[in-house]
């Protein structure tokens, strides 16, 4: 008896199994595979809609719900033979027929067969869908009046295509692509709706500060105008401008061509002077920002030096003055009551009166030098120290024994001293420039500027 009741139980459970899976299957339609599509408006689909691709059926409606912002969410079944749907699938809801309300469908159209696939459960937006629009709705819109208008419309129509139906239908095929790009457009509109009202709000601003500005803007009108003008008047240089262009964008072409070349070239240069760059340039600059904020003071004043306030006190007004100086110092006017040159010419033709004293010092300036720098010096150098050479020189005037004052010397003791004093030379005032110079290996010195130059070159120092 409890194996009975064992076998009883274990039947009944596989037949409940059986039912389970059979309710299962019916009630799914015979697909698992399902995805959702968003719509403005389905007003007239219900539960059991046909979904269907090139008017064949590939699923059912299974659901409609509302969302949380007010779209329609319809749940499509699709047959797994169908299944999955691509990235890009739209669903259009159209009807079959006018004879009764709720005979919509949905049409598929299907995205690109290598688009990425639809997972199960997936959504197709509302951007990608299309609803139907009742027409009755679309009669309500209109007043009397303006349903008489359209009717009005309809009959002119008529009469306008009547004896020309083909080219109307070839018109109206070129219709439906404006209609559906104008769809799509109002579709982006309302979805970007915020931005749109952003938009339309900041246009009214601008027009309002626009009209604010009336006079500002008729002022812009006319200098535009005269711009116009003045460019029409130039047409010719802008022809000649025009067809000199495509020489100098060729010209550019090569010129940009062969910087590319340059630039390749210069990519050793850029690396090899990026450790320079890091290693000497950084710390320059680092020491070279505190200087520049202490000039700072410097150049303030130097632009009030160059521009400051006021009359005759800046660099500004001393350059509009420099034609008044150039007027003085180049040119000649009259001045104190006679024509005069003006300063620099005069001091040009004075120098000239002085050129040939000035020519015959010249040769002496070596001497000159080398008094100036035996006078800030004690002597010279050599491998065993310093050293100097000198020599006594005199004059008519000569030194008392006690070395306290200056004598002339009597003409008629000249002899005597050179006898007392051997190696004494005297009538040496005809020297030579450098004369004072020891005589060079090489007989260089002393100079003589030129062969008849009034000078004695045997006038030299005493000693080797």
């Amino acid at each position: 008896m409890p194996r009975q009741v064992v076998v009883r139980g274990v039947v009944v459970a596989v037949l409940a199994a059986a039912a389970v899976l059979l309710a299962v299957v019916l009630l799914r339609g015979g697909g698992g595979y399902t995805v959702d599509a968003r719509f403005i408006n389905a007003g007239n689909l219900v539960n059991g809609n046909l979904v269907t691709v090139a008017g064949e059926e590939v699923g059912k409606v299974e659901d409609i719900r509302l969302s949380d912002d007010g779209q329609a969410i319809a749940r499509l079944t699709i047959s797994d033979e169908y299944a999955p749907l691509r990235q890009g699938t739209r669903a259009v809801v159209r009807k079959r027929s006018l004879s009764s309300v709720a005979n919509d469908v949905i049409e598929l159209q299907l995205g690109e067969g290598d688009a990425p696939a639809l997972d199960d459960g997936d959504v197709i937006a509302a951007i990608d869908t299309e609803s139907d629009v009742p027409l009755d709705e679309l009669f309500n819109a209109f007043d009397k009046d303006t349903r008489v208008a359209v009717g009005d419309t309809f009959k002119l129509l008529r009469d306008l295509t009547q004896g020309k139906e083909r080219q109307s239908r070839a018109a109206y095929r070129y219709l439906n692509p404006a209609l559906a790009s104008s769809s799509r457009l109002f579709q982006e509109l309302d979805r970007n709706k915020p931005d749109l009202e952003r938009f339309i709000t900041a246009t009214a601003s601008l027009t309002t500060d626009l009209s604010a500005r009336d006079d500002d803007l008729a002022g812009l009108v006319t200098n535009l105008g005269t711009t116009m003008r003045a460019l029409a008047t130039e047409r010719g240089s802008l022809g000649s401008a025009l067809d000199r262009l495509p020489t100098f964008l060729r010209r550019t072409n090569t010129t940009f061509v062969n910087l590319r070349a340059s630039l390749d070239d210069l990519d050793p240069l850029v690396t090899a002077a990026r450790p320079v760059v890091r290693d000497r340039l950084r710390p320059f600059f680092a020491e070279l920002r505190p200087f520049a904020a202490g000039a700072e003071p410097t150049v303030r004043d130097l632009s009030r030096t160059i521009r400051r306030p006021g009359a005759d006190n800046d660099l500004v007004e001393v350059l509009q003055r420099q034609p008044a100086i150039d007027q003085i110092a180049n040119r000649t006017a009259e001045r104190n009551g006679a024509q005069r040159e003006g300063a620099f010419p005069a001091m040009q033709r004075a120098a000239r009166g002085a050129t040939p004293q000035l020519a015959f010092f010249r040769p002496y300036t070596v001497d000159a030098v080398g008094w100036f720098d035996d006078f800030s010096t004690s002597g010279a150098y050599d491998a065993l120290g310093s050293y100097s050479r000198a020599g006594l020189a005199l004059n008519q005037f000569s030194i008392t024994p006690t070395l306290d004052a200056l004598v002339p010397v009597p003409g008629g003791l000249r002899p005597l001293l050179e006898g007392a004093l051997p190696g004494l030379k005297t009538g040496r005032n005809n020297r030579c420039p450098g004369s004072n110079e020891r005589r060079a290996a090489d007989g260089s010195n002393p100079y003589k500027p030129s062969p008849d130059f009034n000078c004695d070159a045997t006038q030299v120092p005493i000693g080797p």
